[in-house]
């Protein structure tokens, strides 16, 4: 899969709540994914670590009121795409979320992701 398909497909299973789906079809085995400086999951690396952290972020969560993420912006083995959330935490209540997701693609496969945003 080129790039543009790759981003194309990531995009459609986030807009299908399906991101443990796309991991698992689109994420390379020693992914290295990445969040900001002193968030909890800072440096993750491995496709079941990756999983493990997407499930830990599910459980904090008690309801996802919206979800939206962007059409994808590809240049060479990059893409970007922005996502909002409005979701309630279990422990911290309501909130809106806003991120920027970069994603490095090699041999079709997504080998690392950064995620841009205030906590």
């Amino acid at each position: 899969m080129t790039t543009a398909e790759v981003a194309e497909k990531l995009v459609a299973y986030c807009r299908e709540g399906k991101n443990i789906d796309a991991i698992n079809e689109l994420y390379a085995e020693d992914i290295v994914s990445k969040e900001p400086k002193g968030s909890q999951s800072e440096l993750v690396e491995g496709k079941e670590a990756v999983i493990e952290k997407n499930m830990n972020w599910y459980n904090m969560v008690e309801e996802v009121h919206s979800a939206a993420v962007s059409d994808p912006i590809v240049t060479g083995n990059f893409f970007a795409v922005t996502m909002e959330m409005d979701v309630t935490y279990k422990q911290h209540g309501r909130m809106s979320m806003y991120e920027i997701a970069v994603y490095e693609v090699k041999d079709g496969e997504i080998v690392a992701d950064e995620f841009f945003y205030n906590m």
